[in-house]
């Protein structure tokens, strides 16, 4: 290389570096003008507002997700179980109902479409708030197995909850929904798992539903959930909110791809939105030159080239030849329509089981999973799979929370929805599920908003009060049900509010506990009006003279013993052993005694008066009737054979004896005058309480006294015939177990009581305490004549009867199934009855103790005796008659 050439290089690298420099200079100039620099700041300021908005936003749907799980309202779902009628179809046709009846069970779900905000003038402010702080107004239907027990629940936002729970009436009129308090399937040392269920393929393919099967899927569910084991948790959690239009948009053209002749696999490329907003974006430039290559830098073509009309080339008849599709797409492509063809969801479906050790948990998580194989599809090998959980504590939150998780949504139509989860059908035969015990009825329209309250009706959550109207309770009250569910409380809490409204009221109770809950209760303004009869009181007996009646009603004496008579018969089955000899020899006995008060007239007179003949010539003595004269004296003292006086005396003083030498009826049968007057009674509006302590007392004498009760208070109303019958008082007779205490005469009272204001409300536990010896007369009385029935839980032998009574809104499982304090009741209101419907009873106002002791302590002193006194009186009774027997037999001598 020369020098020349040499010189000349380094001249032209002496000039790039002056270039070099000057290019440095200008681009640190451009760098420090203050517009660029203007705009980097304006764009790390928007950078800085974005990620801002970005965490403001996670923090607001984060508070939100807080106050919605505070929000909810969780309504447990009972439906009743199949009627006997529906257990005896055939398997064909039930295999038919199944798909029928989940079917109209699926409009259920097309209504829940009506949860979605609707698009009014306030919609983009919706949208607005629906995009800073997220989506929240989903359901979620819940199938929890917890404690040999399977529950369904439907969790629902507060201002949703009104709406769904009508949806749900609507698919299920016979459903109760109960909101309840949440549960709990965590034990404190226990082990939890859980999984998603999504898809395997694709979000928007459809799943196998029920029409595709012959059997109910959730029969499967549920029977898997069946086997697990008491201290065993699951939770199947399915979240649903209304889909978007875009998913029927999207599932329609995959559909339309694969007719056009694409494969499953090119129609469902690129269907992610988040894929379909980078394609959009990428693809623009390219779509917009190809659309002015086609259109407006077209060339002319060459002459000749032109083709003859209605000519195609190769290429397009190969463009527009028709696509054959496999059969297995066509089914596809018809399955894509109809999905879409319905309403559509976005979903969330949620496992979460809880077990003693984790690797029983694996175990259950496992056999849950593949419980929901079935609603795989095959033909596209789509299927529901649990993918791996990367974030357990985050899951089981959102599971306590039921937060609705976007990347784990998929989409599902209703009737993808209702094979997934819909409430048991009546014929499911899993063991363990709640079902509702008993069905619930609407109350009547017209429900009265006067008169005694009896309880409350309620249903679908509407509470209204049940009552009895005061001419209405005229036409008796009977209560039927076993015991421990709930009759005493009824009667007690009719009775209290009597007592407080200062009716007259007689309680005759063969237990105790229902006078001693209404004595607590009775208000100190009242305690002047009670009188409490206990027999088991030996310190001071309260008189029942079993022969007393009133001389200024002669016709009461006839009553007396035809009373007498009928209640001997009752305790003793005089019709099956003693016959007419019986009765005619004890009538004439009873007419015998009362004819002379003086001398005695109670049950103990009667042993004397036949044991005793000088005692029984005394009384002869004093008789006026002629006809009972001449039995003793020309028939019974004659009489040979098995009609002989002596004969029947010890088979007649051996039915007296268990009361005469018992220490507890003694000193009551035994005095002349009884306590208590029980017209006065009726009249004033007293509150007389008969308390029988059956294991004190034992059944006879418990029955003998309440039977005398009975007949008492019947006979004093019955003397109301000489008052004036708008001057009669209403006086309600409180019966337990009334089948004890009634004789033929029940009969009398239900159909003839009313006139005189004598209300009757009975009770007992079941209609084969009403038949004896096949004598229907009481049953045949009680239903013929009481105008409003209530019926508690009872066996199955009275439900095949009262059914016919509450039919046809109440059928013999409901009755079977009723549960404590619940019961159905067929009101009577304004003399009509009424349809049967659902009565819940009351619980019992607060009592005072320390006052029921003080009215105790005064009505024993105002109408009792004391023990000595009362025994003194009868043996001076007895003196008294000698002495007179003794003057007599002076007087006949001279």
């Amino acid at each position: 290389m020369g020098q020349t050439d040499v010189f000349n290089q380094f001249d032209q690298t002496q000039k790039l570096g002056d270039f070099g420099q000057t290019a440095a200079a200008g681009g640190q100039s451009l760098l420090s003008q203050p517009v660029v620099a203007g705009v980097l700041y304006f764009i790390l300021f928007i950078a800085i507002v974005v990620a801002g908005l970005a965490l403001l936003r996670f923090l607001l749907i984060a508070l939100r997700r807080r106050l919605a799980t505070f929000n909810r309202v969780v309504l447990q779902v009972l439906l009743p179980k199949e009627s006997e009628e529906q257990a005896e179809k055939e398997e064909a046709i039930q295999k038919k109902d199944i798909k029928e009846v989940i079917a109209e069970v699926e409009g259920l779900y097309a209504a829940l479409i009506g949860t979605a905000r609707p698009h009014n003038w306030g919609y983009w402010w919706y949208a607005f708030r629906r995009f800073w702080t997220g989506h929240h107004s989903h359901l979620s239907l819940e199938m929890v197995a917890w404690q040999d027990k399977i529950k369904f629940y439907l969790v629902t936002p507060k201002h949703l909850a009104e709406y769904v729970e009508k949806q749900i009436h609507a698919a299920y009129p016979d459903a109760t929904v109960e909101k309840t308090s949440d549960y709990n399937i965590f034990t404190p040392h226990g082990a939890v798992a859980g999984s998603y269920l999504c898809p395997s393929r694709s979000q928007i393919l459809p799943l196998r539903t029920y029409k595709k099967m012959d059997f109910d899927p959730l029969e499967s569910v549920t029977s898997n959930l069946s086997k697990f084991e008491a201290e065993d948790g699951v939770a199947i959690q399915l979240l649903v909110r209304p889909g978007k239009s875009k998913w029927r948009s999207q599932g329609i053209g995959i559909a339309k791809k694969m007719h056009q002749g694409e494969t499953l696999e090119n129609a469902l490329r690129g269907q992610s939105g988040w894929l379909n907003f980078i394609g959009w974006s990428f693809g623009l430039p390219y779509k917009g030159l190809k659309f002015l290559a086609d259109n407006i830098f077209v060339t002319a073509p060459k002459p000749g080239a032109e083709k003859p009309a209605g000519e195609m080339s190769e290429g397009d008849k190969m463009r527009h030849a028709p696509v054959r599709i496999l059969k297995r797409e066509e089914e596809l492509i018809q399955a894509l329509e109809e999905k879409y063809a319905k309403p559509c969801f976005e979903a969330n479906l949620r496992l979460v089981v809880s077990a003693k050790t984790p690797e029983r948990t694996t175990i259950l998580l496992r056999s849950v999973i593949g419980s929901f194989s079935q609603f795989s599809s095959t033909s596209i090998n789509n299927q529901l799979k649990g993918p791996l959980l990367w974030f357990k504590s985050m899951f089981i939150n959102d599971f306590i929370c039921r937060n609705f998780r976007e990347f784990k949504k998929f989409i599902i139509s209703s009737e993808e929805l209702v094979s997934l989860y819909h409430f048991p059908l009546s014929f499911n035969e899993t063991p363990n599920i709640v079902w509702l015990p008993s069905r619930r009825a609407a109350p009547p329209v017209d429900l009265p908003t006067e008169g005694i309250i009896l309880g409350k009706s309620v249903y679908r959550g509407q509470e209204k009060l049940v009552r009895l109207q005061k001419d209405d309770r005229r036409r008796h009250t009977y209560i039927i049900g076993k015991s421990g569910t709930g009759k005493s409380f009824l009667l007690a809490n009719m009775a209290i509010q009597d007592i407080q409204a200062g009716e007259g009221v007689c309680i005759i109770d063969p237990h105790g506990d229902l006078v001693d809950d209404v004595f607590e209760r009775v208000p100190k303004e009242r305690a002047d009006d009670v009188i409490l009869f206990d027999p088991a009181d030996i310190e001071r007996p309260m008189g029942l003279n079993l022969l007393e009646y009133d001389p200024r009603y002669p016709e009461q004496k006839t009553f007396v013993i035809n009373e007498m008579i009928k209640i001997f018969d009752k305790l003793y089955d005089l019709k099956q052993t003693g016959g007419p000899m019986f009765e005619q020899y004890m009538r004439n006995a009873m007419l015998l005694v009362m004819e002379d008060p003086e001398s005695g007239s109670t049950l103990m007179e009667i042993s004397k008066v036949l044991v005793d003949p000088d005692y029984r010539r005394y009384k002869i003595s004093k008789c006026q009737t002629q006809v009972v004269k001449d039995f003793w004296v020309k028939e019974a003292e004659k009489a040979g054979g098995e009609a002989a006086l002596a004969n029947m005396v010890p088979y007649i003083t051996s039915k007296l004896t268990s009361f005469i030498s018992n220490d507890f009826m003694r000193p009551i049968i035994g005095q002349q005058h009884s306590a208590i007057n029980f017209r006065d009674a009726m009249d004033s509006g007293k509150i007389l309480l008969v308390k029988l302590s059956k294991g004190r007392l034992g059944d006879i004498n418990t029955n003998l006294v309440g039977m005398m009760m009975v007949g008492k208070i019947l006979m004093a109303a019955l003397s109301r015939t000489d008052m004036p019958k708008e001057k009669r008082r209403d006086f309600y007779l409180y019966i337990d177990e009334f089948q004890n205490f009634t004789t033929d005469s029940i009969a009398v009272i239900l159909s003839e009581a009313r006139k005189y204001m004598l209300n009757l409300i009975i009770a007992h536990q079941y209609i084969g305490q009403l038949v004896k010896h096949d004598d229907t007369t009481i049953k045949d009385a009680v239903f013929g004549n009481v105008g409003t029935m209530i019926a508690f839980k009872i066996g199955a032998e009275d439900a095949e009867h009262i059914a016919k009574e509450f039919a046809p809104i109440v059928n013999q499982f409901d009755l079977i199934n009723v549960e404590r304090f619940n019961a159905y009741i067929k009101l009577l209101i304004n003399n009509q009855a009424s349809r049967p419907f659902n009565l819940q009873t009351l619980i019992l106002p607060p009592g005072n103790p320390e006052l029921s002791q003080k009215i105790k302590e005064l009505s024993r002193l105002k109408y009792g005796h004391d023990r000595a006194s009362v025994e003194r009186e009868i043996i001076e009774r007895s003196r008294s008659a000698e002495f007179s027997l003794g003057k007599v037999d002076k007087e006949a001598k001279i």
